[in-house]
């Protein structure tokens, strides 16, 4: 049997935006108190995704798909996937929710245009930590006028999942974070392959690369996730993950 909870009205972006957790403030009524199977809808009754519950945790449902399919392709289609990556770390990152949001989450980048090196735990449970959040959007500032945003919270959580499917060594070396209006435009008018509107401008982009993987797996793994952007830039060497709608090019 399938439990359904609704979500308050207008805290449903984050699931439309195909983000795995579902965090029990944004809930219309008390989380279930069992691991349950469950159906995320939007206070208007829109089904927003299907995963299991996660009882005594902040993250009170944990999304494996978003549509009306069964759980149990995803799941095994999912544990495939990431045991070609990394077998010891598969059951890691796609286990149960509350056994994933227990653990501290660490993030270790390498900027390659400031040479600056950052590695620190920025999320504890379902908490993100103010210092290290701040830290993180320091380092992966517009490295050409120096101006720094709110980096968005899903994207790090991406990242993290993503180093957990590599069974990342190395810190990610970032190519591109976030970039100003100004810098956005500049770049857009001299390559093609910049967008005009890009999420780099709302801290919701970022380009990177991992050392000790080849850059096609670091692309085949963000497929994997089903959460955001994803883009393949193989000449320049980075692949493109971004916290946006589900896509791939």
């Amino acid at each position: 049997m399938t439990t359904t909870l609704h979500l308050r009205p207008g805290r449903d972006d984050a699931a439309r935006r195909r983000h795995p957790w579902v965090f029990s403030r944004a809930l219309a009524a008390s989380p279930p108190v069992a691991a349950e199977e469950v159906d995320v809808r939007s206070a208007s009754g829109a089904l927003l995704g299907r995963g299991f519950a996660s009882p005594r945790s902040s993250i009170a449902a944990r999304l494996w798909r978003f549509d009306d399919g069964p759980l149990d392709a995803p799941f095994a289609g999912g544990l495939v996937a990431a045991a070609a990556f990394a077998p010891r770390s598969a059951t890691a990152a796609l286990g149960d929710g509350n056994s994933f949001s227990a653990r501290p989450a660490e993030l270790a980048f390498y900027n390659t245009h400031t040479g600056e090196r950052l590695s620190l735990v920025y999320r504890e449970g379902g908490n993100y930590i103010t210092e290290a959040m701040s830290e993180i959007d320091r380092l992966l500032r517009d490295h050409r006028t120096g101006e720094v945003t709110r980096i968005d919270p899903a994207l790090l959580d991406q990242l993290h999942r993503l180093g957990t499917l590599l069974d990342a060594k190395q810190p990610f070396h970032v190519i591109s974070g976030y970039r100003s209006p100004a810098t956005n435009a500049k770049l857009a008018a001299g390559s093609g392959g910049v967008a005009k509107r890009s999420l780099h401008m709302l801290g919701q982009a970022i380009d990177i690369r991992l050392p000790g993987r080849p850059l096609q797996d670091v692309r085949r793994a963000a497929l994997t996730m089903q959460a955001g952007g994803v883009g393949y830039y193989a000449s320049s060497d980075f692949v493109h993950l971004d916290s946006g709608r589900v896509r791939a090019w």
